[in-house]
């Protein structure tokens, strides 16, 4: 510890920016966020706008699995309900894209606490099993309700419009994406400072003893299904008014291996994690892309293997940090920041 770095309150012990260097840091990435978009390019501010929505869908399923200890293999199908719903919405009842937004999260959050009803009877791999089989059947129905979903054609998405402002490019979506991505980490990290968050906490711990504690298990585990099921359908939302279409090929399983390589590798139960991780699997595929057009020189058929080898290598990144780093790029960082702040002592 730090000398002088202690505290008198259980508030200060809680508090998200204990020290004020942490305050100066916050307010220069902030800076730094705010003048991004007017110097990088289209490519830079594209990867900017999937990334922060990539956290906004790996917070939701942090809180899910990190934090309550509910694994979940179908994240990917409510990321996925969140964009058909949002498409319905602005297609076919021409709603504004600012009411699309959190009607596309409850909708989510309607779907998640109808699959995680059954979870006060189900845990570990049997859990795991209902979600995967929540993903196969969503994958399902976005594919063959055509009436509904348009089937493989899936549904084209005018830009969002906003206070009669068109927001038609990567550099004007940037300004949607960042408020609600620190609107989303904000209320994120404040609530595990809650009755909420210290709960789920309890149950991933150790479920019986919150139970004998109190802790009503079947209401907070649909808190928990209930959260990261709306934070999947926000992200949903922004993602079809990014790309402006929706086909079911965007929801595969793959998609829920790599959200839930986001979390492993950023760190389970820590929403910094959940950045880390989602700017680390956001840059992984480019970085596999690059790779593959190098070889594609050599080799025409290169590119065919982009998707296996992406599952291949989120599924490797999984098992390395499970048995090496456990906690994943948030640990990382963390004992990082201890030896810059005892630099140049041992000790």
């Amino acid at each position: 510890m730090r000398i002088g770095d202690y505290k008198v309150s259980y508030g200060a012990d809680e508090a998200v920016f204990r020290t004020g260097t942490v305050r100066v840091w916050m307010i220069v990435l902030f800076l730094a966020m705010a003048v991004f978009p007017f110097w990088a390019g289209d490519y830079l501010l594209y990867m900017a706008n999937l990334t922060g929505i990539a956290i906004v869908a790996a917070v939701g399923l942090n809180i899910l699995t990190g934090a309550a200890g509910q694994i979940s293999l179908g994240h990917a199908a409510f990321v996925g309900i969140g964009a058909y719903t949002s498409a319905i919405l602005i297609t076919k009842l021409g709603l504004p894209f600012i009411i699309c937004l959190p009607l596309s999260g409850l909708s989510a959050a309607l779907f998640g606490v109808i699959v995680g009803a059954p979870s006060m009877r189900m845990k570990g791999l049997y859990l795991c099993i209902a979600t995967l089989a929540a993903q196969v059947i969503f994958e399902y129905l976005f594919k063959n309700w055509e009436s509904l979903t348009g089937g493989i054609r899936g549904i084209n998405v005018p830009a969002p419009t906003i206070f009669g402002f068109e927001f038609n490019n990567e550099f004007r979506f940037y300004f949607i994406t960042v408020p609600v991505v620190i609107i989303v980490v904000t209320a994120a990290r404040n609530l595990f400072r809650t009755r909420v968050g210290r709960a789920f906490i309890a149950i991933r711990d150790r479920d019986f003893s919150a139970q004998l504690m109190g802790i009503n298990l079947f209401r907070y585990k649909l808190y928990a299904f209930a959260l990261s099921s709306f934070l999947a359908g926000v992200a949903g939302c922004l993602w079809v008014n990014f790309i402006k279409i929706v086909t079911p090929e965007h929801f595969p399983l793959h998609e829920s291996i790599r959200y839930l390589a986001m979390i492993i590798v950023g760190g389970l139960g820590s929403v910094l994690g959940s950045i880390f991780g989602a700017i680390f699997m956001t840059i992984i595929p480019e970085v596999l892309k690059s790779m593959l057009n190098i070889v594609s020189a050599f080799s025409p058929d290169a590119m065919a293997y982009l998707s296996p080898l992406q599952t291949v290598v989120f599924g490797l990144l999984i098992v390395v940090f499970l048995v090496f780093e456990p906690h994943g790029l948030a640990e990382m960082w963390r004992r990082v920041k201890d030896y810059f702040r005892l630099w140049p002592f041992e000790h």
